[in-house]
C-alpha cells in the first residue's frame, strides 16, 4: 500500500471512528452505570489514541450531557443517564465534622458533611449521591445514601462508667462517636478498663450507637493490656489455631538422601549469616569463595520455606491469610509457627538447612559475569551480629574478617552503581526502645545503620532485582510469564511540588520534572545529614512518594530505579517471597504461566496486610513515645514544627523522635489564622507566624495513653 492510500486508508478509518463515537461513550457508561469517569480517564478505557479523535471526543461528551444523554455529576465527571448518580465508595473519615469518600474512577475524593453521613463510619463501603459538582475545595460534595458493608462493628476502647450508663470511648482516631453500653452489657468491665465493644444497633435519631462489651483486655495503661489492644484493633491474631501448630510440627529434623540429591550442594563454602543481636530467625545467608579465575562467587541463600508450606495445606492457608509477620514494640505476631520460623527454616549455625539461593560470579569491579538460580542445601559456619560484622570491616580482624571486607567492598560498588542509576539514599530515623521488665520504656534509643547493614542490603538487593529480570526476560515477546513484582510508582506530581515548596523553605532545591526527581532527592538526603531538620525532611520525602506494593504488572521500583524488582529474600515472614520461591521454580522447570487475575487478587491480599502491619506496628512505637514522654512533662524540649493544620500545630521532638501538638484553642497569646498554602498560621494581632520546619521549644502539658496523643505547649507563650 502506497503512501498515500494509506494516509487515505487512516484518514476513513478516523472518520468512522468519530461517527461511532457517541455510540461507543453511551455504552460504555450504561455498562459501568454506578462508575463515573472523567474524560480523559475515559478517553483511556476506550483506547483513544491519535490526538485528533481524543479531541472530539471531548466534544462529544460536552453534547451528549447538554442534550441529556449522559450526565455531568462533577467538574469534567460523565456517568450513564441511566444511573440515579449513586456510586459507592470507602469512606475516609477526616474529623468529627466532616469526611471523605473515596470512588473508583472519580478525580478528586467527594466531600461528606458529618450530618450526611447516615452513621457510616470511616472505612465503611457507602452509597453516595452526588449533590454539588463542586464543593469544598473543588471537590463534588455528596451525601452516603445507604451502607453496602461496615469494615468493622468492634472497637478497642476505655469504659468510662456513671451511676446509670457507661459509655466506651475508641481508641481509633477515626472513631469519633462514642458506643452507648447499658450497664447490663457491661460483663464485669470497670471504669477505664480496655474493652472491645461490639456495636449491636444505631437508631436513626440517636447520636451514639448502642453495643455491648465483647471482651475485657485489662486496666488501661498497662503494658500487656495497651499491646493486645493495638493486636485487637487491628484484628492481629494471638495464637495459631492448633491443628496448624500441628501440621508445622510434624515434619522431620533429618534431611533425606533424596533430597540432597534434587540439590546443589553448598555445604563445603564459606557461609554466614548476619542479624540483629536479638534476632530469633535467620532467612538470609552469604556465602563467598574466590574462583581460580580471579573473580568471587556470592551465594545470597534464603530460607526454602515452599519445601515444607505447600499450597492448599491448612499451614498455607493461615500463612497467605496472615501475609506477613507483624513486629511491635516488645514482641513478634509471626507468619509462621516457631517450629518453622525459628526451627527447620532458620538458617542456624552449624546446622545443615535447605535453602532456595541465587548465586552470582562477579568480578573485580563487582559487575555479573554469570548467575544461577535453584535449591541448595547449606551449612552455616558462624551467626554475627551487625556489630560483630562491622568490628570486622573497621579492625579487619576476627575470624572471617577477609571474608567480610571482601563482601563489603563489593556491596560498596553495588551501591554506588546503583545510586548513579537513580536509586534514591532514603536513610529515614527510626527508634528502638529499652525496656524494663514490666515493659516501661526506660529510653529511645535511634537505631544507627552502619557498613554491615547496608552489605547485607546490597546483596539482598542484588538478589531481588536479578530474580524479577530473569523470570521477565524468560520469555520472550509481549506476552511475559507471570510473576510476583515488588511496584513502586512515580511520585503524585501534586504532593512533589509540595514537598518542593517545602524543602525550599530550608534552603533546598528539588526539581519535580521525572528525569531530576532522583538527583535531586539524593542531593538533598546529602545535605541534611546529622542536620536537625533532616529526619524530618526524610519522612516527607517518603510521605511524598507512592506507597510500594505487589503487583503483577511489570512495572518499575522508582525509589531503587529498577525495571523489574521483587521480593524473594524473607519467606520466613512475607508471603509474597514465598509466592516467589514457588513461581520461579515452576519457571525453572518449565511451567506454563500462572494465571495473572489470580495471582493479582493474592497481591492485593498482600499489599492489604502489610498496610495493616505497618500501621499496627507505628500505633505501637506511638504507645511507647506516649508513656516515655508522660514521664518526662516537666523538661522543656528543643523540636521542629511537622505539621501545620487549621486546628494545631505539630512538633517533632528532635531528640526522641516524638511527635505532638500544640492545640490552636491553647495558644492564648492571641488569635492564629491557618494560611494552608504557606504552610503556616499568623497571629491576628502580633502578626506572629509560625511556618512548617521552625525550630522550637515546647513542653509537655498532656499524654493520653487510650488515645496515643501528646499535648504540647510553646515554651514563653
Amino acid at each position: 500500500m502506497t503512501k498515500k492510500r494509506l494516509r487515505k486508508h487512516n484518514s476513513k478509518k478516523s472518520a468512522r471512528r468519530l461517527d461511532i463515537l457517541p455510540k461507543q461513550i453511551i455504552e460504555f457508561l450504561n455498562q459501568n452505570a454506578e462508575q463515573a469517569f472523567s474524560a480523559r480517564k475515559l478517553i483511556r478505557k476506550l483506547q483513544i489514541k491519535d490526538r485528533k479523535t481524543k479531541r472530539k471526543a471531548t466534544e462529544v461528551l460536552e453534547y451528549l450531557s447538554k442534550t441529556g444523554r449522559i450526565k455531568e455529576v462533577g467538574t469534567s465527571l460523565y456517568m450513564s443517564s441511566q444511573s440515579s448518580e449513586t456510586i459507592t465508595g470507602t469512606v475516609d473519615y477526616v474529623n468529627p465534622g466532616f469526611a471523605y469518600v473515596i470512588c473508583e474512577g472519580l478525580e478528586k475524593d467527594v466531600y461528606v458533611r458529618s450530618e450526611d453521613m447516615m452513621h457510616a463510619l470511616d472505612g465503611d463501603q457507602v452509597k453516595i449521591t452526588i449533590k454539588r459538582a463542586r464543593g469544598r475545595g473543588g471537590r463534588p460534595e455528596g451525601y452516603v445514601t445507604g451502607i453496602v458493608s461496615r469494615k468493622r462493628e468492634e472497637f478497642v476502647g476505655h469504659v468510662e462508667i456513671s451511676p446509670r450508663f457507661a459509655f466506651v470511648v475508641a481508641d481509633n482516631k477515626k472513631m469519633h462517636n462514642d458506643i452507648f453500653i447499658p450497664m447490663h452489657n457491661l460483663k464485669g468491665a470497670k471504669h477505664n478498663d480496655k474493652v472491645i465493644a461490639k456495636m449491636v444497633r444505631w437508631p436513626d435519631r440517636d447520636k451514639n450507637p448502642t453495643g455491648t462489651i465483647s471482651k475485657v483486655l485489662g486496666k488501661s495503661g498497662e503494658n500487656e493490656t495497651e499491646i493486645h489492644a493495638i493486636m485487637a484493633e487491628f484484628e492481629l491474631p494471638f495464637e495459631f489455631d492448633p491443628e496448624v501448630e500441628e501440621e508445622a510440627n510434624s515434619f522431620s529434623d533429618k534431611i533425606s538422601e533424596k533430597e540432597y540429591r534434587k540439590r546443589k550442594d553448598f555445604r563445603g563454602i564459606t557461609t554466614f549469616t548476619i542479624d540483629p543481636l536479638d534476632a530469633k530467625d535467620f532467612d538470609d545467608a552469604l556465602s563467598i569463595r574466590k574462583l581460580e579465575n580471579g573473580n568471587t562467587e556470592v551465594g545470597v541463600h534464603i530460607a526454602d520455606v515452599s519445601h515444607y508450606v505447600r499450597p492448599g495445606t491448612r499451614l498455607d492457608e493461615e500463612a497467605f491469610t496472615r501475609a506477613t509477620s507483624v513486629y511491635l514494640v516488645d514482641r513478634t505476631i509471626p507468619m509462621l509457627p516457631e517450629r518453622l520460623s525459628n526451627g527447620l527454616c532458620s538458617l542456624r549455625p552449624e546446622e545443615e538447612k535447605l535453602a532456595f539461593s541465587a548465586v552470582f560470579e562477579l568480578n573485580e569491579n563487582a559487575q555479573i559475569v554469570s548467575e544461577w538460580f535453584g535449591r541448595t542445601v547449606i551449612y552455616s559456619d558462624r551467626r554475627f551480629t551487625y556489630e560483630e560484622a562491622q568490628e570486622r570491616i573497621e579492625t579487619l580482624e576476627g575470624d572471617f574478617a577477609k571474608e567480610i571486607v571482601e563482601l563489603n567492598e563489593l556491596a560498596l560498588k553495588l551501591r554506588v552503581k546503583r545510586f548513579a542509576e537513580g536509586s534514591i539514599n532514603f536513610e529515614t530515623t527510626e527508634v528502638k526502645f529499652r525496656l524494663d521488665e514490666n515493659g516501661k520504656p526506660l529510653e529511645v534509643i535511634p537505631k544507627v545503620r552502619k557498613d554491615a547493614h547496608k552489605l547485607v542490603e546490597d546483596f539482598m538487593l542484588l538478589a531481588n532485582k536479578r530474580v524479577a529480570e530473569f523470570v521477565f526476560n524468560k520469555k520472550k515477546g509481549k506476552e511475559k510469564d507471570t510473576f510476583v513484582y515488588r511496584v513502586h510508582d512515580y511520585p503524585d506530581p501534586e504532593k512533589l511540588e509540595d514537598f518542593s515548596k517545602f524543602a525550599k523553605r530550608f534552603g533546598y532545591l528539588i526539581k519535580s520534572d521525572e528525569s531530576g526527581v532522583s538527583n535531586s532527592l539524593n542531593t538533598l538526603l546529602d545535605d541534611i545529614e546529622g542536620k536537625p531538620e533532616q529526619n524530618l525532611l526524610e519522612t516527607i520525602a517518603i510521605r511524598t512518594m507512592a506507597k510500594a506494593k505487589y503487583s503483577t504488572e511489570e512495572m518499575l521500583h522508582f525509589g531503587l530505579a529498577f525495571k523489574h524488582y521483587s521480593h524473594f529474600t524473607s519467606p520466613i515472614r512475607r508471603y509474597p517471597d514465598l509466592m516467589v520461591h514457588r513461581l520461579l521454580q515452576h519457571y525453572l522447570d518449565g511451567g506454563k504461566s500462572a494465571d495473572r487475575e489470580e495471582y493479582e487478587e493474592y497481591c492485593k491480599h498482600c499489599s492489604e496486610r502489610e498496610r495493616v502491619a505497618a500501621d499496627a506496628d507505628r500505633a505501637s512505637i506511638k504507645y511507647k513515645q506516649v508513656e516515655y514522654m508522660e514521664s518526662l512533662e516537666k523538661r522543656n524540649w528543643e523540636g521542629i514544627v511537622s505539621g501545620v493544620t487549621e486546628w494545631g500545630i505539630f512538633v517533632e521532638i528532635t531528640e526522641t523522635h516524638c511527635e505532638g501538638m500544640v492545640r490552636m484553642a491553647e495558644m492564648k497569646d492571641d488569635f492564629y489564622e491557618f494560611d494552608e498554602e504557606n504552610f503556616r498560621v499568623i497571629g491576628q494581632s502580633t502578626k506572629r507566624m509560625i511556618t512548617l520546619g521552625d525550630k522550637v521549644i515546647v513542653k509537655v502539658i498532656k499524654t493520653d495513653i487510650n488515645r496515643r496523643t501528646i499535648d504540647l505547649a510553646f515554651v514563653n507563650d
